[in-house]
């Protein structure tokens, strides 16, 4: 095949300067696989920040030795890095031959100006990372790469774009175009063929054309071909197709591209909201960081589809890329999967947020960057929407709404088929020209309250300058220019800006997580509100206690806070309260939930941001003295709950829309059954039951998977459980856990969702969190792989993971 994985057998080192390197001569090379991420090996300190999670930055060399066989001399062979954070330069043989400051964007290196054919030859990758990203950023090739060996005449890179302009029941058009590059030094008359194959891969319809391209040109063929009896793509049902796409020289073909695709409509107004194939649908959305917890940064295919199968599994229906392009694997995954997506390009573009981010370098990348975007996302019919930015500082002024006009018109040349919008927060998008109000009033606000309540008056205050008739008056250009307005925790307009701007079709691009009940019911109110996208879905890395809970002696997020432990989905993949309390919100659970407060905040004050949830779990394994006060609530959309603790009735409080979801109660600790019954009508609808640890804990450990792929693309995740015999989970008992790994795979990440641990997920022992820690397994060939899980006190547990041979190369989709 002519586009290959170019993962494997990759080292890296710390770069240093060729002055050190003569003098020491430093190496301490590491053989890797990618993706991958250098910065979890780094140093963690308190003088880094919170930003980071603590982490240092850093630069690292990354180097390939390959092979170019002789017969490459009458081909053109390119190099695709499709993510290198950050600034990446790289060296062919020792050559310059690209850079890319953006860490997030697809880029392409033609390599045959530097190759040695019939020689062994070297690629480095250099890849930096300081003071440029709000969070934790990683460091260094931390997506996929791919090499392309083709000939003279071949199809370009992101050369196929296929939509579906025209769609009805019994057919659909499927617009579908190809861009051939003719390097050769002669004219060349070729025949393009498509194919055009169902999920099943069976051959749904044909087509092809003649086209001629003269020597060092390029040129476009275009068909439109007809699917009958479309099976359409959606949330609920997400139909893909496949066009096979080939180059003909005569009898010869020179060149083969397979590209997935869904066929799909999208309209939008404020009259009916955001229609797909014509029906109404809200957005319940999450925003997402790039990373994947324990693995860091690193975006390998499996961690990637299993975030996506977890969202969608908790309620989810779309996720907004915070803040930042998603990779490849993430998106393919959301079209396998039906998840919508918002894909977003910048989290600044003019002005810095950081002292050394990609603002420095935007005036003069940022066109390459939005190519980079909507080439990686044309085909995927997840994508419905491209988000220009996040919470710019540009976005309140004239010159800025013109760099948002640019941007956006960029985007519709590239792709007319989808929607723009920009996430602006109207706080910071005018907090240059208000900063002198704000800092008069926090300084009246100082000398009158406490460092705590001061917090939560500022956030008042920020509401308020935000919704002002000023902001609004100062950011009505930069809305002007998308499709879709979006608002970060800005609720109010939703509603406040109907009567001045009665067409504009509004998101909550940014919202908070205790506010979602009282959010959604403004989604499902109002047509031109289309949804909301929760602060956040997944916890992340850095931006560390962002959403914690704190009491009065304590202070804010102190080293060695990791996590911002604001996701409604821990670091590790496991649902958190804020999960099952939004999911009764949506209508999506009738079961209701039982949230008990961790007995470290009792009798105490506790204070957070606007992202904190309340410092619950769902367990009855509290260790606590029996009549030990315990405060907890339940979740349901039910009329009323019932609690009911070891057969005997706690009382009886009313639930659902009206009283927030939420019943409150207060009770003394006494170990055993603690049920929640739901009723409705006088009658029971559901209910839920938590238990106290009964008898000796065991160590379970269990794989997501018993068969994986044995390629670079694939892992195995191993939870770790502390359990009693009824499988109550331990939550008070954690204990360090080590792991080992034996056979066709490696340890590739070992962790908790702790969120203020010091501990290394590249080590190959752990604490617990609340009973439970997550092992990752990367397969390093075909065969069996043993994942042996050992505790002080506990027998060994062993689990057996099967890797299967797979073809390596695989096709760029």
């Amino acid at each position: 095949m002519p586009r290959s994985s170019f993962n494997s057998d990759w080292t890296i080192k710390s770069k240093v300067s060729i002055f050190t390197e003569l003098n020491d001569n430093p190496d301490d090379r590491r053989a890797v696989t990618l993706p991958h991420d250098a910065m979890l090996a780094l140093e963690r300190s308190p003088e880094y920040g919170q930003g980071s999670g603590y982490f240092a930055g850093g630069a690292v060399e990354y180097r390939k030795v390959f092979q170019a066989p002789l017969d490459w001399r009458d081909r053109r062979v390119t190099l695709q890095l499709q993510g290198v954070y950050r600034d990446a330069v790289v060296l062919v043989n020792g050559a310059f031959a690209a850079q890319r400051p953006n860490g997030y964007s697809v880029f392409s290196v033609p390599l045959d100006p530097f190759l040695h054919y019939g020689a062994e030859n070297s690629v480095v990758v250099e890849a930096r990372a300081h003071q440029d990203s709000r969070w934790y950023s990683g460091l260094g090739i931390h997506r996929d790469t791919v090499l392309s060996v083709t000939g003279l005449a071949h199809l370009a890179t992101d050369g196929v774009r296929i939509s579906t302009p025209e769609i009805d029941e019994d057919k659909a058009v499927v617009a579908i175009s190809a861009r051939i590059v003719n390097e050769d030094v002669v004219t060349r008359t070729l025949s393009v063929h498509w194919r055009i194959l169902d999920a099943l891969g069976s051959e749904v319809t044909t087509t092809s054309s003649p086209l001629t391209v003269r020597a060092g040109e390029c040129a476009v063929v275009r068909q439109r071909a007809y699917v009958p009896s479309p099976r359409l793509w959606s949330v609920a049902n997400p139909n893909l197709y496949r066009a096979v796409t080939e180059v003909w020289d005569r009898d010869e073909r020179i060149d083969d591209l397979e590209t997935s695709f869904g066929i799909r409509s999208l309209s939008l107004d404020p009259i009916d909201g955001l229609r797909i194939n014509g029906e109404v649908v809200k957005l319940r959305g999450a925003c997402i960081h790039h990373d994947n917890g324990v693995l860091g940064a690193a975006a390998i295919g499996r961690a990637e589809e299993r975030r996506i199968e977890i969202l969608k599994l908790a309620g989810f229906n779309a996720v907004r890329a915070s803040h930042n392009p998603l990779s490849i694997a993430m998106i393919e995954a959301c079209d396998r999967l039906g998840m919508l997506v918002i894909d977003e390009t910048f989290d600044m573009w003019t002005t810095a947020k950081n002292s050394f981010d990609y603002s420095l370098s935007f005036p003069e990348w940022w066109e390459r960057d939005v190519e980079s975007l909507v080439a990686k996302d044309f085909n995927h019919p997840s994508v419905i929407v491209y988000s220009i930015g996040n919470e710019v500082l540009d976005a309140g002024n004239p010159h800025g709404a013109r760099w948002g006009r640019r941007l956006v018109e960029k985007v519709r040349a590239l792709d007319p088929t989808r929607y723009t919008t920009n996430a602006v927060s109207g706080f910071v998008g005018t907090i240059t020209a208000l900063l002198p109000d704000l800092k008069k009033r926090a300084g009246e606000l100082r000398g009158k309250v406490g460092v705590n309540d001061l917090l939560g008056e500022l956030h008042h205050l920020f509401d308020e300058l935000s919704l002002s008739d000023r902001v609004t008056d100062m950011t009505e250009e930069t809305h002007s220019v998308v499709d879709v307005v979006g608002h970060n925790y800005a609720p109010s307009r939703y509603t406040g800006d109907l009567e001045r701007f009665p067409q504009r079709v509004v998101l909550g691009s940014e919202t908070l997580p205790r506010d979602i009940d009282e959010l959604w019911s403004l989604v499902i109110e109002h047509p031109h509100v289309i949804g909301d996208f929760t602060w956040t879905g997944w916890d992340y890395l850095g931006e560390a206690g962002l959403g914690s809970t704190r009491f009065d002696d304590e202070e804010f997020a102190p080293y060695p806070w990791l996590t911002a432990w604001c996701g409604d989905i821990d670091i590790t993949g496991h649902r958190r309260p804020a999960s099952y309390y939004r999911e009764i919100v949506f209508g999506l659970r009738a079961e209701p939930y039982i949230a008990v407060d961790r007995p470290r905040g009792t009798g105490r004050a506790a204070h957070g941001l606007g992202w904190a949830w309340t410092d619950s779990l769902s367990s009855w394994d509290l260790m606590l003295d029996a009549g030990a006060p315990v405060h907890l609530e339940v979740y349901s959309a039910a009329e009323e709950v019932e609690l009911i603790l070891n057969g005997r009735s706690v009382g009886t409080a009313p639930t659902g829309p009206a009283h927030r979801f939420r019943a409150a109660f207060d009770l003394p600790y006494e170990a055993g059954e603690l049920v929640a019954i739901a009723r409705s009508g006088g009658r029971e609808t559901t209910r839920t039951m938590l238990r106290s640890i009964s008898g000796p804990i065991v160590l379970r450990a269990t794989a997501d998977r018993s068969a994986i792929r044995a390629d670079d693309h694939d892992l195995a995740y191993v939870s770790i459980e502390l359990l009693d015999a009824d499988d109550t989970m331990a939550t008070s008992s954690d204990m360090t856990v080590n792991v080992t790994v034996d056979g066709s795979g490696i340890l590739q990440g070992l962790g908790s969702a702790r969120p203020d641990t010091e501990e290394s997920f590249l080590a190959a022992s752990t604490t617990t969190f609340e009973g439970r820690a997550l092992a990752i397994v990367r397969p390093t060939g075909a065969g069996e792989i043993t994942v042996t899980v050992s505790a002080p006190g506990f027998e060994d547990v062993l689990v057996t993971v099967r890797a299967h041979e797979s073809d390596p190369a695989f096709e760029v989709r």
